[in-house]
């Protein structure tokens, strides 16, 4: 069932809310906070539709929405690549440019060179980053100290199955079709075992002598989808023109 323009703006909303705060969100902030031209009970029955198309999900009786893996896909499928989204993204690519090109860029080493862009992809976004070649098996892995500073991860089982998805990852790397160009799964979508809490961003690229490999970022499904996808696609970016 296709949802309206109000229920998907209200969708949007909960979803960027929930993903500033990692607290439920509730229809009398939305009410306080952005102006939908309908009173209040107009906007709680549309959560309540949302909810009821598994689009939200309300944690316990009483509580506000957060979006479920069918919301978050819907709020990925239709970000809108705003001017600003776009100067952020070439901001992005000419800052990495100039702050490692000389660490990553120039290294006759590719070793180092996929290190260091771990390194960097993982401080850039505070999540978890992957970068690999993909011929010799070799891959790096950073970000433990961003990762874990996240409200999900007061959860120590959280902390156990996302440590159980990174040993996953290298056993099952072709299932995530790592020869295409940039791919998101969201919770369920993952083809991974026990990744139903996390999202993976991944996308090929080429490193240094024209080495097949790729990059990715893993963390939980409440991630800020368009700063990370703008960051990789910054980076393939620069990969591709060096």
């Amino acid at each position: 069932m296709a949802i309206s323009s109000r229920q998907a703006d209200i969708l949007e909303k909960v979803t960027k809310e929930y993903i500033k705060s990692a607290k439920p969100v509730s229809s009398q902030l939305l009410e306080e906070k952005y102006n939908f031209n309908v009173c209040p009970a107009t906007i709680r029955n549309e959560m309540q539709k949302l909810t009821d198309e598994k689009y939200l999900f309300q944690p316990h009786t009483s509580a506000g929405r957060v979006p479920t893996d069918k919301g978050y896909r819907f709020f990925v499928d239709n970000l809108e690549q705003e001017e600003t989204t776009r100067l952020d993204s070439a901001r992005q690519a000419d800052i990495l440019s100039a702050s490692i090109a000389k660490e990553i860029f120039t290294s006759k080493n590719i070793f180092e060179q996929v290190f260091q862009i771990s390194k960097f992809l993982a401080e850039t976004s505070s999540l978890f980053a992957i970068t690999g070649l993909l011929d010799k098996k070799f891959y790096s892995k950073q970000g433990w100290e961003q990762i874990i500073k996240e409200p999900e991860f007061e959860d120590k089982d959280l902390v156990f199955k996302f440590a159980d998805l990174l040993k996953d990852f290298e056993k099952d790397i072709g299932g995530l079709s790592v020869d295409s160009n940039l791919k998101i799964y969201i919770g369920q979508e993952n083809p991974l075992k026990k990744s139903k809490d996390f999202s993976i961003i991944i996308s090929k690229c080429r490193f240094a002598e024209k080495k097949d490999g790729f990059v990715s970022l893993l963390g939980p499904k409440r991630m800020v989808y368009q700063k990370n996808i703008s960051l990789i696609d910054s980076l393939i970016t620069v990969l591709e023109n060096i």
